[in-house]
């Protein structure tokens, strides 16, 4: 049983760490990375790495976000928004599944792009 954490354990780190070597460039990779590292610290639940992990790499960092325009940040918070609904249940304990919640907050930009011009005169 000692035996199998410790694996678990190599190839979460392994995982980690072939993801460190530069930069995070895609959001695939920030939210791997934020989602196992959120998911080894006590009392953090699916859902509460789920949503921080979102918002983390949809907005990389504050400083990003104060200085964009009104129309992209409007566009970035209903990103969030509908990656939070639609999103957030594919991640298990155990398995990011990166690929598939990036695929998916990808037809989110989509879908408010297309909502936020149907919109705007």
């Amino acid at each position: 049983m000692e035996m199998k954490g410790y694996l678990k354990f190599v190839v979460v780190m392994g995982m980690v760490v072939s993801g460190c070597r530069g930069d995070v460039n895609t959001f695939r990779d920030c939210y791997a990375k934020c989602f196992i590292f959120c998911m080894i610290e006590p009392n953090k639940s699916l859902c509460t790495c789920t949503t921080q992990c979102l918002k983390e790499c949809i907005f990389p960092s504050p400083s990003v976000t104060m200085a964009i325009d009104s129309h992209t940040q409007n566009l970035g918070y209903c990103k969030l928004g509908c990656a939070t609904s639609l999103c957030s249940n594919i991640s298990k304990a155990h398995n990011p599944d990166g690929k598939n919640v990036e695929s998916c907050v990808g037809s989110c930009s989509n879908k408010c792009t297309m909502s936020y011009s149907a919109s705007t005169p």
